[in-house]
């Protein structure tokens, strides 16, 4: 699911506002971490986009399964990820 929020809304940058989230760096996007195995959990890429910042935000319900396949497990839509944006802008 996508989220726009204007740099102008932000009142700290894009880093501490993911961390005031309770996420954390991960690579080059940010998770938040909803059991101790690592999984599930949010994981959310972001685009800096001028004025505002894109954040792509799914669900990863389990460790990838990859083998030869490229593809994702991530959730990307649904009553846990909607839930999951609307504490996310409850931080703005």
């Amino acid at each position: 699911m996508k989220i726009e929020l204007y740099k102008s809304d932000l009142n700290v940058n894009i880093t501490n506002f993911m961390r005031k989230c309770g996420y954390a760096p991960f690579h080059s996007s940010f998770a938040r971490v909803l059991a101790g195995s690592g999984y599930p959990r949010f994981h959310i890429y972001i685009n800096d986009n001028g004025d505002k910042y894109i954040l792509n935000l799914h669900l990863d319900q389990k460790r990838p399964s990859y083998g030869k396949e490229t593809a994702h497990s991530g959730e990307y839509d649904g009553k846990v990820v909607e839930d999951e944006v609307e504490r996310i802008m409850k931080f703005l």
